[in-house]
């Protein structure tokens, strides 16, 4: 996995980003301590190479109706390339599976899954269930109380930690 190389000015910028994606760019560049257009150059640098993949506002859900967040671990019976890629396609095709993740361990994925209620859930998994996509067995988590959410990464902490690493 290739990284790119980013001083403490991009860092800077993409942590502001992740914080208050509607921020001027005028407002912006006073935060980071920059003059406005190699903070805007920086910025779409940082577009262009594919860092910043897009703005979005977080919308409560809750707020507009009712939301039920489940997490739920998938072994797949069998481990060929076409299983991974049907069972792939199946979860792509799915608006309520926000994240699927190809995990290590006793799992093969982690899915995120938010719908109205444990109903729909439940229909969700006999859909998956029924489409003959090697699902050997999954367990369900519900989310009873979300207790932190950030957005992206942080950024400033692994961009040292990384340093750490290869200094050491």
């Amino acid at each position: 996995m290739s990284s790119i190389k980013l001083d403490a000015y991009d860092v800077r910028i993409l942590a502001t980003l992740q914080q208050e994606g509607r921020i001027t760019k005028l407002k912006l560049a006073e935060r980071i301590g920059l003059s406005p257009s190699p903070c805007w150059e920086r910025m779409r640098r940082l577009e262009q190479a594919g860092v910043i993949r897009g703005f979005h506002a977080d919308i409560d859900a809750a707020k507009v109706v009712r939301v039920t967040t489940v997490f739920v671990e998938v072994t797949l019976s069998s481990h060929r390339g076409e299983d991974f890629a049907r069972f792939e396609a199946a979860v792509n095709a799915r608006e309520e599976i926000l994240e699927c993740w190809s995990i290590s361990g006793g799992s093969d994925y982690l899915l995120k899954v938010v719908t109205t209620d444990i109903e729909r859930y439940q229909a969700l998994i006999d859909d998956l269930l029924a489409a003959e996509i090697a699902i050997s067995r999954y367990f369900t988590y519900i989310v009873t109380k979300r207790v932190k959410q950030a957005p992206g990464a942080p950024l400033a902490t692994l961009q040292r930690l990384a340093h750490d690493e290869t200094a050491g």
